[in-house]
């Protein structure tokens, strides 16, 4: 436990601890995101030489939804993939756990501090959800997509970004040093050496795709459908809310 003086970046484990679980996990993360949240959008586009830009992008695309349309930005930090939506005419709605990340968004927009198992808004409220780069970061995954699929109405879409194994062995080899040694470097220099240490061990977090599809198709989704992005080091899950 942390002592009464301990800053919130003391709740992140070091690389030789254990990953948290349960309340430790969710407080693990809120403190995290918590401290690199000032300088977070610019890790991200050194860390993936700005292609995170073009992955939201098309995670919009295929979410298909017109202009007008509600969507649920869940994890949406500090708006990336919400000023996205808004420049297509979608009127983008961003939950997050960590108020931080919420602070530092540079253009305001609807968003409230909410974890993702229990969201403020009344059942099929809107049309469509997104979530980038947090699957693996939720406390609860399961019951996190289930909300998704109470929120979202029938026929709305849903769009999931995460980061992935690519298929081909001498391309995973070089991802895995990529992220697993650079990405704690670049993270340290730029931002919190500990938070970019724990984000590449986080992945051990995520199931196994078949075993991701199915939490997505028991939440209420059909038309489950996973597209890999630049060579598989990132997934992209869509799917329509039942009808």
């Amino acid at each position: 436990m942390a002592s009464p003086d301990s800053s919130p970046a003391d709740l992140i484990p070091r690389a030789d601890q254990p990953l948290p679980t349960g309340a430790a996990k969710t407080a693990s993360v809120r403190a995290m995101f918590d401290t690199i949240a000032p300088r977070y959008d610019l890790v991200n586009r050194v860390m993936t030489f700005r292609m995170d830009v073009g992955w939201r992008r098309r995670a919009l695309d295929l979410l298909g939804l017109a202009p007008g349309a509600r969507v649920l930005d869940l994890a949406t930090g500090t708006g990336d993939l919400a000023a996205e939506m808004a420049s297509r005419g979608l009127v983008p709605i961003g939950a997050d756990l960590s108020f931080g990340m919420l602070a530092a968004a540079p253009t305001p927009f609807p968003r409230v501090q909410a974890d993702g198992v229990a969201l403020p808004f009344p059942d099929g409220a809107l049309d469509g959800a997104t979530c980038g780069f947090a699957l693996r970061n939720f406390t609860d995954l399961a019951a996190t997509v289930a909300e998704l699929g109470r929120v979202v109405r029938p026929g709305g879409r849903l769009a999931l970004l995460e980061v992935a194994e690519p298929p081909n062995p001498i391309m995973r080899m070089g991802h895995g040093i990529y992220f697993g040694r650079v990405v704690p470097v670049i993270g340290g220099i730029l931002s919190n050496g500990r938070a970019y240490s724990y984000l590449p061990r986080s992945v051990e977090y995520l199931p196994e795709p078949a075993e991701l599809l199915d939490v997505v198709r028991d939440s209420g989704f059909r038309d489950v459908d996973r597209t890999l992005l630049s060579g598989g080091i990132a997934q992209l899950i869509t799917a329509t809310r039942v009808l």
